[in-house]
């Protein structure tokens, strides 16, 4: 067998724990998310924290405090050195974002793509009809918030149709309506500022410098045009922007 066929067992083993760690950590939010329904919480903040510490156990009768600490009690929180395995992990990266499952998604969005230009970019990338597939389920705890931000912050006017599409197939996944109502407030605001935007693209004149359209990077296609406002005085009903 030549070198270059051998396997990296070891490669394989560390992608799929990472897979299977994703996946279990979506099903355990899920669930407490919807624990946290039934049981009426009284604010967004309440059911947050039910959420984020969905990974935490109760104590047993066993365990001591002051006793000798083998296991930190909430790992996710200990603060920990970058060994050389994970830094060539990070710079292994794949250039293109093709998330196959949610979990997938919800994975590589946390680990690998940290600034909003990138974050744009997948998502773009992506566009709306791969995304509602990939959350057709339910988009996870809190990404709604976090893909609505990203849009508002780097949406361009030449990518206005396609922000439109990746809204309307984030409009049909799930459980759209509760993730929705527990949009964090400055979340809420970059969803107005999204619709804000997206409407003043469609102005013949923009309100800075007068910029006609084709200085936009909006020719005038009448059938398009009517298309995408059309489109666009749907969302702003659906996502109860006022």
């Amino acid at each position: 067998m030549e070198r270059n066929d051998i396997i990296d067992f070891k490669a394989l083993e560390k992608e799929l724990q990472a897979a299977l760690t994703a996946d279990e950590k979506y099903k355990r939010e899920n669930a407490a998310k919807l624990r946290a329904v039934e049981q009426k919480v009284a604010s967004y903040e309440e059911f947050r924290g039910i959420v984020l510490a969905s990974h935490l156990k109760p104590l047993e009768r066993k365990d001591k405090i002051g006793g000798k600490r083998t296991v930190p009690w909430n790992c996710h929180t200990t603060q920990r050195g970058t060994s050389q395995d994970e830094a060539t992990e990070i710079t292994q990266v794949k250039t293109l974002f093709q998330p196959e499952t949610s979990a997938e998604f919800y994975r590589d969005w946390r680990r690998y793509l940290r600034s909003g230009p990138e974050r744009y970019q997948a998502l773009l990338q992506l566009g709306g009809p791969k995304l509602g597939h990939l959350f057709q389920t339910d988009v996870g705890f809190g990404l709604l918030g976090e893909l609505l931000v990203a849009l508002a912050d780097h949406v361009r006017p030449a990518d206005r149709l396609v922000v439109l599409g990746i809204l309307r197939s984030l409009a049909g996944t799930g459980r759209f309506t509760l993730n929705l109502s527990l949009l964090s407030h400055v979340e809420r605001e970059s969803c107005r500022g999204l619709f804000q935007k997206l409407q003043a693209m469609s102005a013949p004149r923009s309100t800075k410098g007068g910029f006609s359209q084709v200085e936009w990077g909006l020719e005038e296609q009448p059938g398009v045009l009517q298309e995408e406002e059309r489109l666009l005085k749907e969302l702003l009903g659906v996502y109860r922007v006022d």
